[in-house]
Formats: C-alpha cells, structure tokens, sequence
C-alpha cells in the first residue's frame, strides 16, 4: 500500500469509528445493560446512558484505524483479479486480519466501557483502576478470545457481502458507487451478520460483566452461552438486537447488538428502542428499491 492509500485508511477509518461510537453510544449502553447479568433496570436502565464514553472516545480511532489499515493492506497484498472467484476468500482474510489486530486496541477500552455502562455512578477512571489493581493488565483482556470468536465470524459475513453488493450496484449504473450508497451495502450486510453473531456477542458480554473468580470470567464462550441458555434462555429476545445492531451498521465498526430482557421492558420502552431502526430499515429498503 502506497502511502497516501495508507494515511487515507488511518484517517478515514479512524474518523468514521470516532464518530459511529459516539453518535450510537446511547444505544450500545442499551444493548449492553439489556445483555448484562443482573438486567436492565438493575444495570441503570435509561439513566447515565452516555457512561463510559470516555473509554470509547480514547479508544474509537486507534481501533477503527488499525482495522481499515489491516484490512486494505492486506487485500493489497493479496491482490487478485476482480473477477477472480477468489476475490471473496482475499476479503475474508482481510477482514479476519483486521479484527485480530483491532481487538489488541479494542478489548481493553471494551472491557473499560462496558463495566462502566452497568455502573454509571463510579467514574471510568476508578473503573480501569480496579481493573489494574484486582486483575492486572490481564484483566483488561479478559474477554479478548470471545470477542475475536465474535468479530470473525462477523467479518467474514459482512465484508464479502457488503464488497459483493457494491460491485453489483456499481455494474448496474456503470460507475463506482457513492458514499451513501456503500453505507446502504454496509446497512444490509450488517443486519445479516448481526443475525449470525448475537450470540456470540452476549457472550462476550457476559464474560467481561463477570465477577473476578467466576466460572464465567475464566472466558469459555460454550459456558457462558448455556449459562444463558439455563437462566434465559433463547425465546427469541434476540430479534430486536438485529435491529439495533443494523442500524450501526451502514459504517462497519463498532456495532450494538442483541437484547437479552427485551420482554421485561413496557411497551413504551421497546417503541423507544426499536423506532429509530425501523425507521433506518425502512429508509433502506426504500432507496434500494428505489436505485434498481
């Protein structure tokens, strides 16, 4: 990758996670106390929504930047034809890449955040230095193994998806498609990888919620999943979390995803929740159809 290709994956990248994680912060501490252990009225509910938002300010642009640096320059270095039937394979090796890096930068903050948006009245600050002091630099770590488990598969259904639909829209106009248009690809790519992933995403959850000690902080993603499974159960409370998680989705960062207590909130509060993604769905489906 020549240089300007690199500094324009350093700042674009960075810049679009910075500002995904901010504009959609609110609904990632929903979709993180409504995943927590101890529910969501207990983890603060809608109070404090923007807690924890200095770990993911801190680490927004690292993150993003050394995903979109990783994953451009590996699809450079394994360059192939574009018609090549082996361009799938090169975007998923990308995309794999880039998460095993990303996660070296974004697991810490994540850890950070996520304690913090179930404890809404202790500061970030004491919050990472608890961690340090309990559990070491390991503790911010703990979880790094389910989150890649996680991002992978993720990757590598939504980045050939979301590559394949913008070389579909670009042949149908004959020429490159444009901003909106590759956040409309990266829309639908998202959702269908979030449908994929939930799971995988609560266990994440859970495991950096857990209590230093427990069977479920020791980062077994098949413990913590039928742990869920014993307490909760599937029932599909995980069908509105699709809809969050697509709806951060048209920029392929940091997503929100599943809803553990969904059926637990009034009516007035899945209205609330759900609202702004159906809107944004609906908003995609109907340029989309529009455009073809």
């Amino acid at each position: 990758m020549d240089g300007p290709g690199f500094m324009a994956s350093l700042v674009a990248g960075g810049v679009a996670g910075v500002s995904v994680d901010l504009i959609l912060f609110p609904l990632d501490t929903i979709k993180t106390r409504l995943q927590s252990p101890q529910g969501f009225n207990k983890a603060g509910g809608f109070r404090g929504i923007y807690a924890g938002v200095p770990s993911a300010a801190v680490g927004s642009f690292p993150n993003a930047a050394a995903f979109f640096i990783t994953y451009e320059y590996v699809k450079w270095f394994l360059h192939t034809d574009s018609s090549s039937y082996l361009t799938p394979m090169k975007h998923m090796l990308a995309a794999s890449a880039g998460e095993v890096v990303a996660c070296l930068i974004r697991v810490p903050s994540e850890v950070v955040k996520q304690r913090a948006q179930v404890s809404a009245s202790t500061r970030t600050f004491q919050i990472f230095s608890n961690i340090l002091y309990e559990e070491g630099i390991q503790g911010l770590y703990r979880g790094y193994k389910s989150t890649v488990l996680r991002e992978i598969p993720f990757s590598l259904v939504q980045f050939p998806l979301w590559e394949s639909l913008k070389a579909l829209w670009s042949w149908r106009q004959d020429h490159v498609v444009d901003s909106w248009q590759s956040a409309v690809c990266g829309a639908f790519a998202g959702g269908f990888a979030a449908a994929v992933t939930t799971p995988l995403d609560v266990a994440k959850t859970r495991i950096m919620l857990a209590k230093a000690g427990s069977s479920t902080a020791n980062g077994n993603v098949l413990s913590a999943l039928h742990g869920v499974w014993q307490s909760q159960g599937l029932a599909g409370d995980h069908v509105p979390g699709i809809f969050l998680q697509e709806q951060s989705s048209g920029l392929p960062l940091e997503r929100v995803s599943s809803c553990l207590d969904f059926r637990r909130l009034s009516w007035q509060c899945r209205l609330l929740i759900l609202m702004p993604s159906w809107i944004t769905y609906l908003m995609v489906v109907f340029v989309y159809l529009w455009q073809f």
